[in-house]
């Protein structure tokens, strides 16, 4: 056998591991789950920058999204809830993806026939429903696919989640920025019309996951020590309490408690070091992200430039970046990936800051977003990779929860007060603060491999 067949053998192995059912399925479920996030991130901020409101309350109208941090508070009842007939028609994982997935279309809905002149504050509401109803999607989402292989699987099917869930947040992006300068192609001009289009069709697309939810197959998942540990307590309580009330004080306990026990037992004094790189691993591209948009408006883009490059280049990018990152993580392993993700999401926002001083300059803006995204792509597959690892079978909705949602909090929080900081600086300012406050990430990860158990 020569060297070329052998390295060609080589690299059709690496790549089988894509042909698997289950990662076409995560493709499809990554999908429903980014659709949500921009519609009440940065494609809102564009709708409402065109419509004339103010930087400052755009800023303060993206902790909205910090609902996605609290989803650790209600993640217990999906773990151990089961639904009134869906659960026995489809599962448990299933039923509860399909009950937030209609959730999230008929928010949107709503949404899309409101009006941020007349009603900001309804638009508000509609826009928390969306991130109520979406992240709870993202926590069945997380356990189905955490649930679905094992462990050596698991950086392929968090690239297949990856470049569906990044592919939704281009077409939430750039999709529905093109629908809407469609709708109305002068960008000098705000149209509520051409905005209400835009949600209305980002609704339809939701039914890729609602369709997915239906056809795909319940994992099997480990709950013996669970169940064991509330029969157990069950009956010590029902020594103090009726039966019934024994019964719910034992649910409560295992579906609220025992995760969080399980997570720091199992990483003692590390995991306040774990929880904290979580915390910060994403810093640099949530805080520079509310304003990405927004930044595109002042220096002149329209609307349908912004979804061509976005579109195009950028939906491109990303589906390579994920999938060489998954390559990446199954051949160095996930901490070594990790960190050169996090060096790569801080060092390319200088690239936006560059583009500040620059201007107006649509090649270099497709060649700014196309590197951003392959990076994105590579860092976030590590990230969701070295995630997943850290859950266990039968909590892995609310230990994946709490880890994603501690990754949202910090940063979103920061992000935020980005609006006000542009008035009072300026773009170059900003982009250059957003990278400089990634890099101390990289020490994070240095000590979390140092002293903390992870596995590969």
């Amino acid at each position: 056998m020569t060297i070329a067949s052998t390295r060609l053998q080589r690299i059709q192995q690496a790549f089988s591991i894509y042909r698997h059912k289950r990662v076409l399925v995560l493709l499809f479920l990554g999908f429903s789950s980014g659709l949500p996030l921009m519609l009440v991130f940065s494609t809102l901020s564009f709708w409402l920058r065109e419509a004339g409101i103010d930087r400052s309350a755009i800023g303060y109208f993206s902790w909205i999204a910090l609902t996605y941090g609290f989803k650790w508070v209600w993640s217990p009842l999906v773990d151990r809830l089961s639904l009134p007939i869906l659960t026995s028609l489809l599962g448990r994982r299933r039923a509860w993806m399909l009950l937030a997935q209609s959730m999230v279309i008929l928010a949107i809905i709503a949404m899309s026939q409101s009006n941020p002149l007349e009603n900001l504050k309804s638009l508000a509401v509609f826009a928390f429903l969306i991130a109520f109803s979406s992240a709870t999607q993202d926590i069945v989402i997380d356990a189905f696919r955490i649930e679905s292989a094992p462990q050596k699987m698991q950086a392929a099917l968090a690239a297949a989640y990856q470049v569906g869930y990044r592919g939704a947040m281009i077409i939430s992006t750039a999709g529905a920025l093109s629908i809407a300068a469609w709708v109305e192609p002068d960008s000098q001009v705000y149209n509520l019309q051409a905005w209400q289009t835009a949600y209305l069709v980002m609704a339809g697309f939701m039914m890729v996951g609602l369709l997915t939810t239906l056809f795909c197959r319940e994992p099997d998942v480990e709950t013996k020590e669970a169940d064991e540990q509330e029969a157990q307590l069950k009956q010590q309580l029902s020594r103090r309490y009726p039966t019934r009330i024994a019964g719910l004080l034992a649910w409560v306990y295992t579906a609220s408690a025992l995760p969080f026990i399980d997570f720091f037992k199992r990483y003692g004094r590390s995991a306040i070091l774990i929880l904290l790189l979580v915390s910060c691993y994403r810093i640099s591209d949530i805080v520079m992200g509310i304003m990405a948009n927004v930044f595109y408006v002042d220096m002149g883009f329209s609307k349908a430039e912004i979804a061509t490059i976005t579109k195009v280049y950028g939906l491109i990018m990303t589906l390579v970046g994920a999938g060489f990152g998954g390559l990446l993580i199954a051949r160095y392993g996930t901490i070594k990936i990790l960190f050169l993700g996090a060096l790569l999401a801080s060092v390319t926002n200088i690239l936006f800051a560059y583009q500040a001083i620059i201007g107006y300059d649509v090649t270099l803006l497709t060649g700014i977003i196309s590197v951003d995204n392959f990076c994105s792509g590579i860092a976030t597959s590590a990230f969701i990779a070295y995630l997943s690892s850290l859950t266990s079978s039968g909590f892995s909705a609310t230990q994946y929860a709490l880890l994603s949602s501690i990754m949202l909090l910090f940063p979103k929080f920061i992000a935020g007060f980005s609006g006000m900081y542009i008035d009072h600086f300026n773009y170059v300012s900003f982009f250059i603060g957003t990278s400089a406050i990634g890099l101390p990430v990289l020490g994070l990860i240095y000590l979390v491999n140092k002293y903390a158990p992870h596995p590969e």
